[in-house]
């Protein structure tokens, strides 16, 4: 297993520093967001095709993850490409100076990126590199469901949002339709929802150290890049977003209240 987790940790390094250094060249280092759905494809097709024999599940999990990731990846792509670099990195730009970022690029984001993504990958290598049945169960089928539900609140919640703010009647007002009325982040619930899904046909799959992924995903979302850092930027951004607040649950799909 550490083997193949090594190569597959070979090709992402060799994926990210071309990636870096195509960056360099278009000082735009928003291209690295385009990168992280589709690096999941890249690493899980590895595992897939390079632990063995094929069977039921990991077919499933070339499945599954394809569609997820491709489909990130292509509406990143819709969403930044032709929209300048993102704001973020524009700010570590002058924070750290041209004359130093184009370097210290390559380790605070492309680096690091690299190495959260071949963490996170961990349970799709322990559904590839096992030796257990792979004939689907019970957990393989309830972890299909949790990815449809998850699938559905991230892609729709996603569609929704895109929908909206192409509306310039919508500019500073709040989403709270659809998805998003029961939920202030569907598209993090539905990420989330889905690396428990590949947790889950993990397990089933008879790994289950590997399920440290779908906890280091989750908390990456809740408490780091994901609901903490935008919820801090859309208080100062949008007034509305505190009455939005009161009504709606933070993460998981709930009612609003009254």
């Amino acid at each position: 297993m550490m083997n193949l987790f090594l190569q597959a940790s070979l090709l992402i390094w060799i994926l990210l520093s071309l990636l870096w250094i195509w960056s360099t060249i278009i000082k735009n280092v928003s291209i690295i967001d385009l990168f992280w759905g589709f690096g999941f494809v890249v690493v899980n097709a590895f595992y897939v095709f390079m632990s063995g024999e094929l069977n039921a599940r990991k077919i499933l999990i070339l499945i599954l993850v394809s569609i997820w990731g491709l489909r990130l990846a292509i509406y990143l792509a819709f969403r930044n490409i032709g929209k300048g670099e993102d704001y973020r990195y524009q700010e570590f730009r002058r924070k750290y100076g041209e004359a130093r970022y184009w370097w210290f690029s390559y380790f605070q984001t492309f680096l690091l990126q690299g190495i959260l993504m071949m963490i996170v990958s961990l349970p799709l290598l322990g559904i590839s590199k096992t030796n257990y049945s792979g004939n689907l169960n019970l957990l393989d089928y309830l972890g299909i469901l949790i990815w449809l539900i998850g699938f559905a609140f991230e892609a729709g919640g996603d569609f929704q949002l895109s929908r909206f703010k192409r509306d310039i009647q919508n500019k500073g007002k709040v989403l709270n339709t659809g998805f998003w009325k029961y939920t202030r982040h569907p598209n993090y619930f539905g990420d989330s929802a889905v690396w428990w899904a590949y947790a889950l046909i993990c397990i089933a799959a008879g790994s289950y150290w590997p399920i440290l992924g779908s906890i280091v995903m989750t908390l990456l979302i809740i408490k780091v890049s994901g609901v903490a850092l935008l919820e801090k930027n859309l208080k100062h951004t949008k007034p509305q977003y505190k009455e939005y607040i009161r009504k709606t649950s933070s993460f998981f799909p709930f009612f609003p209240k009254k």
